[in-house]
């Protein structure tokens, strides 16, 4: 037998291979429309009216004259106060971002080159806090901010959104695996303290973990809901409880509305696309440090 032959009888698909390669690509098939169909649907919905998008082909695009309808009943809604959701969950969203990053990236700094007592079991206790969830906590918070005499005020959402252990843990993970030890003990033997180590050698080199926790603090906040619930009320709601008050107000959704002011669904949808909108952008911008970010800790600088 020659090799050529060999090599046919080799790459030859049975019919076992082939009914494999088949019920894996219709699994895949099905993932891709169960999870595709619904996005397309809602970036089709806001060009259409409420009965078009009831009655009429699920996936035909309106018009642009019903996106514009649409778009100007949100931000009519309620003289506009979805910009003012907006304009709180920013608020919300990156005062705490700031807050995090501050206390983030200098504790995992030190956990994972600082040399000091205590050092094991604080980073026991940030391993258990990441484990504990969110809505666990949100009692204990909450009568400690009452306490305080914070619930009602921007405060008792954005400093229980800048406690964020995870991204601790993330930084730890990339000074203990990608910095150079070596490299900050020669700025040390030039001379260098320890605060100016951190500030001009440790932080340059930590943008791509800086990036990461930024990001996944920032996604988090923008789309947490329970916590800015129980915390704040009124025109002080985040965007996320924001449309959670827009839906009490769909006839679709609540039938029994007595609201003065009816939410059609197309613009529900628009309002959601808005919602999601952020998050999206900074994704864009800041991907290539997302990857570096998660990749950093595979090797060792």
């Amino acid at each position: 037998m020659t090799d050529r032959s060999q090599a046919r009888r080799r790459s030859a698909t049975t019919p076992r291979q082939w009914v494999t390669k088949i019920l894996i690509f219709a699994l895949l098939a099905g993932f891709a429309v169960f999870f595709v169909l619904p996005i397309v649907w809602l970036l089709i919905a806001p060009t259409k009216g409420g009965r078009e998008l009831m009655f009429e082909a699920p996936f035909a695009f309106g018009s642009l004259d019903q996106f514009a309808a649409n778009w100007q009943a949100l931000f009519a809604f309620q003289d506009g106060v979805f910009l003012t959701w907006l304009g709180n969950s920013t608020l919300y969203s990156f005062g705490a971002l700031v807050l995090t990053l501050i206390v983030s990236i200098p504790a995992g700094y030190a956990l994972a080159l600082g040399d000091f007592r205590g050092r094991k079991l604080l980073l026991m206790t940030t391993l258990i806090v990441m484990l504990i969830p969110n809505t666990a906590l949100v009692l204990p918070i909450f009568l400690e901010l009452s306490a305080l005499r914070l619930i009602g005020t921007p405060l008792s959402v954005i400093l229980p959104f800048a406690f964020f252990p995870f991204g601790v843990y993330l930084t730890y993970i990339y000074f203990s695996t990608a910095v150079s030890k070596d490299l900050l003990n020669a700025a040390r033997m030039d001379g260098a303290g320890e605060l100016r180590v951190f500030a001009q050698v440790a932080m340059p080199l930590a943008t791509p973990v800086i990036a990461l926790v930024g990001f996944f603090n920032f996604v988090g906040n923008w789309n947490n809901y329970f916590l800015p619930f129980l915390m704040v009320g009124g025109q002080k709601v985040p965007v996320q409880v924001g449309l959670a008050n827009m839906l009490s107000n769909v006839p679709q959704f609540n039938p029994t509305t007595a609201a003065s002011t009816v939410i059609e669904l197309p613009t529900l949808a628009l309002a959601t696309l808005l919602s999601v909108l952020p998050v999206l952008i900074i994704f864009l911008f800041s991907q290539r440090f997302l990857v570096e970010g998660m990749t950093a800790g595979g090797t060792k600088g």
